[in-house]
């Protein structure tokens, strides 16, 4: 099973609206079956990621807390692709500054001699061995457990991951007119950036 995920961050108090309740530091998938309060998680943890010092502030909680995400140029969204191997429950999870929009390093894995990795602490790899995609969680660590995946079932995989991010900012442009006031266009175009979800799936393209 591979899933878009975004990590959860530490919010303590947050009451700009509803969020489901998590732990920090996890991993939350996004797809267009989450619930609303899910959707609000992850808008959350996005707009956490971008909510930098140098963003102006105004004073107002709501604008504030979004002023990163509408106005840096380079927006960012912890996290990355989750592969798990559902037999065992073992799972490959992105390391600590992987990104969503980075989930294109995924397609040297179709190359026969493709390798990739996806951050640190842990420190993921995937290789292409033959006609397998070798999957290591941790290459830090000497005895670290191996997924290995079909290589021919890794564009199904990928696309699937495409679809469930679409889906989600479908269902982000709905869930934002009702907690996200005036901002509500600009913050899900602005999650389609910061996730490198192509135009077709932001709001003027969501027929």
């Amino acid at each position: 099973m591979l899933q878009p995920v975004v990590e959860t961050c530490p919010a303590e108090g947050f009451d700009l609206w509803p969020v489901a309740p998590y732990e920090p530091y996890g991993f939350l998938p996004l797809s267009g079956a989450m619930s609303p309060a899910e959707v609000g998680l992850a808008v959350m943890c996005v707009a956490a990621c971008n909510n930098v010092e140098e963003a102006p502030r105004s004073g107002d909680p709501l604008g504030d807390f979004l002023r990163g995400l509408l106005t840096l140029d380079d927006l960012y969204a912890a996290g990355g692709l989750r592969v798990t191997e559902t037999a065992t429950g073992l799972a490959l999870t992105p390391g600590c500054r992987n990104g969503l929009d980075e989930r294109g390093d995924w397609d040297a894995l179709l190359d026969v001699r493709g390798r990739a990795g996806f951050g640190h602490d842990p420190s993921p790899l995937a290789e292409r061995v033959g006609d397998t995609v070798r999957l290591t969680p941790d290459t830090e660590q000497p005895d670290s457990p191996v997924i290995e995946l079909p290589a021919d079932a890794l564009p199904s995989l990928l696309a699937g991951a495409e679809r469930d991010l679409a889906d989600f900012l479908r269902l982000a442009a709905v869930w934002a007119p009702a907690h996200l006031a005036d901002h509500a266009a600009p913050v899900t175009a602005a999650l389609a950036r910061a996730l490198a979800v192509p135009l077709g799936t932001e709001p003027g393209g969501l027929g």
